[in-house]
């Protein structure tokens, strides 16, 4: 029983044509299916049919997020345990969206749907699976080469937390902490996979999205995708710069509907008996922002 990875996120689209086209041309990301409401992407290096959906709306935010999980028997499994601790669920049928299958949908005590899956459309990364190339021609944009991780907002974190780490098995690679005692949650940094964190929490609106992010493989590769923003005026909010918490390199943008993304490169190599490292309240400016070692108001009080 386990869950893999994050496996994609729905995110809504007020300003339609030109996220479409930004996601697209700028970011990079391939089309791969399309509705009059829905639009499906996928970052080259990832072989499943999407990872990203954008959807037609009245205002920006995260429509759902989901897990890919090993097996579907799976579905079964954390279901029951979902149940047995509290949450309700319900099935979403297979075929609800463009190549996807079966899936178990609750909502988090922080307001976030989350959906498991195992089923989807397998399109391929464009390069043979026989002697390939280390990359595809045709890459647009920052081409990132897969959907990372997002962080997300509300009110009870401690309680989205347990059920991360009691049901799904993920651990805190990093927290932010405050009061005297160091026991009063700001936020906290989870991982399933190696990398430093998959999703992380943080105290603050209730049902929000701060921002989902995109891997690139080098520096190098997060320079020029600053040049890309630029070149398409596109709003930085912040870097590029280095995470204290997961020691990360970064830039932090917006999409033409509000949605706040990243790019992110580097940080360390996580594992099950990784120890939980702890930021107290009076360093925040440097666990998030190492370099400048405090934080914008940009930064800390939008989101979508």
């Amino acid at each position: 029983m386990a869950i893999m990875r994050l496996g994609r996120v729905e995110v809504r689209c007020p300003n339609w044509e030109k996220s479409i086209d930004y996601y697209k041309r700028v970011i990079g990301l391939i089309e791969t299916a399309r509705e009059e409401d829905r639009v499906y992407l996928k970052a080259w290096d990832e072989h499943d049919h999407h990872s990203v959906i954008l959807k037609k709306a009245d205002s920006a935010g995260l429509e759902h997020l989901a897990f890919k999980c090993e097996f579907s028997s799976d579905l079964d499994l954390y279901e029951q345990k979902l149940n047995n601790y509290g949450i309700d669920t319900e099935r979403v049928p297979a075929g609800t969206r463009i190549a996807e299958g079966e899936a178990v949908r609750f909502t988090l005590p922080t307001g976030q749907i989350v959906e498991l899956y195992n089923q989807v459309e397998v399109v391929g990364n464009g390069l043979a699976l026989v002697n390939p190339d280390p990359w595809p021609d045709g890459l647009l944009g920052m081409h990132p080469t897969r959907l990372d991780h997002l962080l997300i907002s509300g009110e009870d974190v401690d309680g989205a937390i347990k059920i991360f780490t009691d049901i799904f098995g993920f651990h805190v690679s990093e927290q932010l902490v405050a009061g005297e005692k160091n026991d009063q949650t700001i936020a906290k940094w989870l991982f399933k996979t190696n990398t430093a964190h998959d999703i992380a929490i943080i105290k603050g609106p209730q049902n929000k999205l701060h921002h989902f992010a995109f891997w690139l493989d080098e520096w190098v590769e997060l320079r020029n995708a600053a040049d890309i923003m630029a070149k398409n005026d596109v709003m930085i909010d912040a870097g590029p710069t280095r995470h204290g918490v997961t020691r990360g390199t970064t830039i932090y943008f917006f999409d033409p509907s509000g949605n706040r993304n990243e790019v992110f490169c580097g940080g360390y190599i996580t594992y099950p008996d990784s120890p939980t490292i702890t930021w107290t309240e009076d360093t925040i400016g440097k666990a998030v922002f190492y370099f400048e070692r405090e934080l914008n108001e940009r930064f800390i009080t939008v989101v979508s």
